[in-house]
């Protein structure tokens, strides 16, 4: 290998904070972090408290330089990046489309690590569209980036088997960025020295996911209670599921589905779409367009989460309650 690379890392997400702080912590002997890009701190929670990303926390903490482009389109902030001469630039979760001026900088061109089995899933969603889809396997890739999204060379990837039925955003996320940060860091010093050709993609058998907005997390009680319950694990972190009750919004942060369920004479009478009932175990359920969905832990707006149980304890109007 050359001497040092100057390298840019751009991420901003826990995601991306996981894989850059193995990869500096294994190959920073090979590679100098001339300067970390992240994303504007920005207000979080009911209070609003300005909050740093991840990946800006963790590079105040390495005592890294930080640049946080409000659009990094903007001519001065290419002319910023051109300035810095970076040879190589590694992207993960950073959030904003990079121009291309920025893509031919770099000698070793611009890296990203993309958390599904390209050509599978290219986009914003691949995390949450695996689970919402059901799906059994997923991936990771280092790909070349180009002008088209998630287009560009692969460099190497790594398959992944989801072996739990119910593994949540929060839990994909982390297996996915564990293998992203070591198939990084055992591809890359091969890819510098020129001892990897990258392959380009069968883009006949691309799929693609969308942006999730807040929206998407409101349930459509007309879903089948499966489609429901992926949603839930999908979206756990954010925007999370929700529905409404008594005006307010309702989060279902955990629930089930009802295996091979008895009819009862209630669901039989008044079974209408989004339907509150207790089923003979006493368990909170709700009637969905295709089975029935058995609530596990709430959280009404306002107040903290709580089990079902205890949520009912409270409330206990919502038994019959249609759900929107």
């Amino acid at each position: 290998m050359p001497n040092k690379i100057r390298t840019i890392l751009m991420g901003t997400p826990e995601f991306a904070e996981n894989i850059f702080s193995k990869f500096y912590i294994a190959l920073n002997n090979q590679f100098e972090i001339i300067s970390v890009i992240t994303a504007p701190d920005k207000p979080v929670g009911r209070k609003q408290v300005l909050t740093l990303s991840p990946v800006k926390k963790w590079a105040l903490e390495a005592n890294l330089s930080v640049l946080e482009p409000d659009k990094i389109r903007k001519p001065e902030w290419v002319a910023k990046i051109r300035d810095l001469a970076p040879e190589l630039v590694i992207l993960c979760a950073y959030g904003q489309i990079i121009p291309q001026e920025i893509l031919d900088i770099p000698k070793y061109h611009a890296l990203n690590i993309h958390p599904s089995f390209l050509p599978k899933y290219r986009g914003a969603s691949p995390i949450q569209s695996v689970i919402l889809n059901g799906e059994t396997e997923t991936g990771v890739c280092l790909m070349i980036m180009d002008a088209e999204m998630d287009h560009g060379l692969i460099i190497e990837k790594s398959k992944i088997q989801i072996t739990n039925p119910k593994i949540t955003y929060k839990e994909l996320s982390k297996q996915l960025s564990d293998a992203g940060a070591e198939l990084l860091i055992k591809t890359l010093p091969d890819y510098i020295d020129g001892k990897i050709q990258p392959q380009e993609q069968d883009h006949a058998q691309a799929t693609f996911c969308k942006l999730i907005k807040k929206e998407d997390g409101k349930i459509d009680w007309n879903k089948s209670a499966q489609e429901i319950e992926r949603q839930i694990r999908a979206f756990q972190e954010w925007p999370e599921s929700y529905t409404s009750f008594n005006d307010k919004n309702l989060k279902i942060i955990e629930a089930g589905i009802m295996i091979n369920p008895r009819i009862l004479q209630q669901v039989e009478v008044r079974g209408k779409v989004g339907e509150v009932f207790l089923d003979d175990n006493k368990n909170l359920c709700v009637q969905t367009g295709n089975g029935i969905l058995i609530l596990k832990t709430l959280q009404l707006e306002g107040k903290n989460s709580m089990s079902a149980k205890d949520f009912l304890n409270g409330h206990k109007e919502i038994i019959g309650t249609v759900l929107k």
